[in-house]
């Protein structure tokens, strides 16, 4: 390949910029394979690298000492062709992730490579390497687990990716439920509880639900109708038009906590700091009952007087079992 025009100093700075954090990042790289990926002769990337290895900055005295340059493997260098960065200058000075910090981003990636939509799965974990490697510490090992949901999250995701319906049993806890035939959209999540928004083929409408209420969850091997041109609502939970408005009061620190659920918006704090909010909810209270269940001595339930019952009739049952 024969050498190309000589590089303007501008052109040449910009090419220096690009190619050192691309030899950190690959660790060991051939000349012929860096010459590859920047479409640059392989003299190049040689004169390139010789440069890089008297470059650096000057110390306290201002003199360059050999730790205040870069350097390289000279010897797999000049005999094998490759390049091999053993001094970073000034790169490794750089503020860094603390271990801490590193372990938090490394469970939200594992958690978002769990969603079924999550397509780029291998650029997620070279993410979580890169994480790992670049932190001030070593990261902990943290791990997201799903669960009783990894398997239903594994068929979710096999339908989504063979463009195949999905059945299951769904059932709310005290009624018998049936069989769903849907089109699965999305998988999303509210603090530990985990949900599905899918296309219901039988009653042709948008519908959400609960993971860990679906029960011997297949693919329909039946190419399924699809419905990707539907519009999701940002919010979790919509508001029906069977709903029951039901009032709660609790304190304002939970109102982050609820803020998918609202119907409207929430009252100002009163003087002890506490809300007033309205939530949407089926005849049955369900939702109510496991929302007061899940804010324990924070929330309660004031209107209408169905609801009140419903979440006593859980708080009675709840104490005879234990």
């Amino acid at each position: 390949m024969a050498d190309a025009q000589p590089l303007q100093a501008q052109d040449k700075l910009a090419f220096l910029l690009a190619l050192v954090p691309y030899l950190i990042d690959r660790e060991r790289v051939s000349v012929a394979e860096a010459a590859r990926h920047f479409g640059v002769p392989e003299t190049r990337i040689r004169r390139a690298v010789e440069l890089i290895a008297v470059s650096g900055i000057p110390g306290e005295t201002m003199q360059y000492q050999h730790g205040d340059l870069f350097d390289i493997a000279w010897d797999d260098f000049e005999q094998n062709d490759m390049i091999v960065l053993t001094n970073l200058v000034a790169i490794d000075d750089s503020p860094r992730l603390s271990a801490r910090e590193a372990s938090a981003l490394i469970a939200g990636l594992q958690y978002l490579s769990a969603l079924p939509e999550a397509a780029d799965r291998d650029a997620i974990r070279a993410l979580m390497a890169k994480l790992s490697r670049g932190a001030g510490g070593a990261a902990a090992n943290v791990a997201v687990g799903q669960d009783g949901h990894d398997a239903t999250l594994a068929t979710i995701r096999q339908a989504m990716a063979d463009c195949h319906g999905l059945v299951f049993d769904y059932a709310g806890p005290r009624t018998q439920g049936g069989t769903r035939r849907v089109d699965a959209l999305r998988v999303e999540s509210v603090d530990t509880d985990w949900y599905l928004r899918a296309w219901d083929l039988d009653r042709q409408a948008l519908r959400t639900f609960r993971l860990d209420r679906m029960s011997a969850v297949r693919v329909d091997e039946r190419v399924a109708e699809r419905h990707d041109d539907v519009t999701i609502p940002d919010t979790l939970f919509q508001q029906s038009a069977d709903d029951v408005i039901v009032t709660v009061e609790l304190d304002a620190s939970s109102l982050p906590l609820v803020a998918d659920f609202l119907a409207d918006t929430a009252d100002a704090p009163d003087a002890d700091r506490r809300v007033r909010i309205r939530l949407g909810a089926s005849a049955g209270f369900d939702g109510v009952v496991r929302l007061v269940a899940g804010l324990p001595g924070r929330a309660v339930v004031l209107d209408p007087p169905a609801a009140r019952d419903a979440v006593r009739a859980f708080a009675e049952s709840a104490l005879s079992a234990s």
